[in-house]
C-alpha cells in the first residue's frame, strides 16, 4: 500500500491513542509513523508493531502523513485495521 492510498481507505484510523489500542487488540494490518514525530510519542507504537509483526511504513513528516490521511493537521501515526 502506498501513502497516497490512505485517504480513501475505510479502515484508516489516525492518532497515537487509537493506533496503540488497535495494536494491543491485534487488529492492525499496517502502521504508518511520521519520522519527525517525537520519539517518546511513537516509541511504544513501534515496539508494539514490531512485537506483533505488523509492517511499519515510515513517512518523512507529520504534515505529509496528515495530508495523506485527508486531515488539515499533522499526524504522528495512522493504522489500517484488519
Amino acid at each position: 500500500m502506498q501513502i497516497n492510498e490512505l485517504s480513501g481507505n475505510p479502515k484508516l484510523v489516525i492518532g497515537v491513542k487509537q493506533t496503540t489500542k488497535i495494536l494491543i487488540n491485534d487488529q492492525a494490518k499496517l502502521v504508518f509513523v511520521a519520522k519527525d514525530a517525537e520519539q517518546h510519542v511513537v516509541r511504544r507504537i513501534i515496539q508494539l508493531a514490531t512485537e506483533k509483526n505488523v509492517e511499519i511504513i515510515f513517512v518523512d513528516t507529520m504534515k505529509e502523513l496528515g495530508r495523506a490521511c485527508n486531515i488539515d493537521v499533522g499526524a504522528a501515526t495512522a493504522v489500517i485495521e484488519k
